[in-house]
């Protein structure tokens, strides 16, 4: 199913219809504020395996990251977290960041990482932002599979084409980027880049 959502102004009955997928096991493909990802709901096993099985990855070894609405889940699925380092989590997001922090226990058993860990992601963008807290929960997030062709995973409409038949629903709520979030881990205190992506790595230790 492809549905198109207006970006700036997302229709409320269509954010409902996008957490009923979500809220029944259902997988979608949505836009953020970098790339088009995969999402399903964190309490739903069954479907954290379907984007397993999509990207042809083993669950213990998969780095997926929750995408919150907000700062105020950061409690519920991390660890305490350092002053200056919170510091900087308030300063960047909503942004183009991924932070990967120490997992609570809150965080289902099959989405930690050896090393207890979770990325913590707040998109800059309104269609996230909305069903995320219409979930009243964050969303488990990974990325599309990637190949050469930059049209399959920046159109919507081809996006459609290639995952329908793995996929309930494939969000249209624009073209999408090509450059990946900008991964920082902070589980040592101090920052430390893991991948350099949308957001300016300068602008952290500014």
């Amino acid at each position: 199913m492809l549905l198109r959502i207006h970006p700036d102004n997302p229709q409320p009955r269509l954010i409902q219809q996008v957490v009923d997928c979500l809220k029944g096991g259902g997988i979608i493909i949505y836009p953020t504020d970098t790339i088009y990802g995969l999402g399903c709901d964190i309490s739903n096993p069954d479907a954290i395996r379907r984007i397993c099985r999509i990207k042809n990855i083993d669950p213990k070894k998969a780095q997926f990251s929750f995408v919150c609405c907000d700062l105020s889940h950061l409690s519920d699925y991390t660890k305490s977290v350092d002053t200056p380092v919170f510091r900087i989590l308030k300063h960047s997001l909503p942004g183009p960041y991924t932070f990967i922090l120490d997992a609570s226990k809150e965080v289902p058993k099959l989405l930690k990482a050896k090393k207890d860990t979770v990325g913590i992601r707040v998109p800059l963008h309104k269609i996230c932002h909305d069903i995320v807290k219409e979930l009243g929960h964050p969303i488990m997030s990974a990325s599309l599979p990637m190949d050469a062709d930059v049209e399959y995973y920046t159109d919507p409409e081809i996006m459609h084409e290639q995952f329908e038949h793995l996929v309930d629903m494939v969000i249209d709520g624009g073209p999408g980027g090509i450059v990946p979030s900008t991964v920082v881990d902070c589980t040592s205190g101090t920052p430390e880049l893991v991948r350099e992506g949308a957001g300016e790595w300068e602008n952290l230790l500014g």
